[in-house]
């Protein structure tokens, strides 16, 4: 069994190897990941450049790209054989409810499903110091065998995120449904040196609505949460709710 491993924390960040040496045990490992951190870069695909592709040890490659981009060229024939599985990951931080729409981690994933490979993405919910990241590894690792072993449903991936807790602490795992989350709208202005404004984007975290089943819920009450995603974002209820849509159009 052939895994590709890739992340969005570049591919020195101590998630990437905690994964890549728990998935040694489970199949072959090739790491195609940024060179450097590309956090919130979303599905972006480099088209308006060259990518390089550099061997920093055996089975190990660093892009000068995106997420997206190293899952690309792994699968599109870069790597000598074709990957059995995709596992993104260990994300330094959640990527739960509307998270998913802007992560790099789950975009890694998501070209995996697109390219019609099996995907999982895992984040750690870190909120502070220290990072639990080997309990999240471990549990990648057994869901890596059983979705080898199952498979998968079609352009479906799998959405991993393990609250930041010792393993005897973690309360065992939930499937779940996209969560909302909610985030303050702040910008902040600053002045540089020579007198000229420029802009940081950020937002606070506001917490969660509390609806059932979701993967917000499941991460808060101690649970690790596993989201089945699918790129399918047609709003099937909103298409029902518009069928008599009447328009002055021909």
């Amino acid at each position: 069994m052939v895994i590709l491993v890739c992340n969005d924390d570049g591919i020195y960040s101590e998630g990437l190897h905690a994964l890549e040496a728990a998935l040694a045990k489970v199949g072959e490992i090739f790491t195609v990941a940024p060179d450097r951190e590309q956090s919130a870069v979303s599905h972006s695909l480099t088209l308006h450049r060259p990518l390089r592709i550099d061997e920093i040890a055996p089975r190990r490659f660093a892009v000068n790209g995106t997420p997206t981009d190293c899952v690309n060229l792994a699968v599109k024939g870069f790597l000598p054989v074709r990957p059995q599985l995709v596992v993104s990951g260990i994300n330094k931080g959640a990527n739960l409810g509307d998270d998913v729409t802007y992560s790099g981690t789950v975009s890694a994933a998501m070209e995996g499903s697109l390219l019609g490979i099996p995907s999982i993405a895992v984040s750690l919910v870190i909120k502070g110091a220290p990072h639990h990241f080997a309990p999240a590894a471990d549990f990648a690792a057994v869901l890596a065998k059983e979705v080898i072993a199952q498979g998968m449903p079609p352009d479906t991936l799998l959405n991993v995120n393990v609250p930041n807790l010792p393993r005897e602490e973690l309360k065992g795992f939930r499937l779940t449904r996209q969560g909302k989350r909610r985030y303050a709208e702040t910008m902040e202005v600053r002045v540089d040196p020579r007198g000229r404004k420029y802009y940081w984007i950020g937002g606070d975290d506001l917490g969660f609505d509390p609806g059932e089943g979701t993967d917000c819920v499941a991460v808060h009450d101690g649970f690790i949460s596993v989201t089945p995603l699918h790129v399918d974002l047609t709003n099937y209820r909103a298409l029902q709710e518009l069928g008599g849509l009447q328009l002055p159009w021909q």
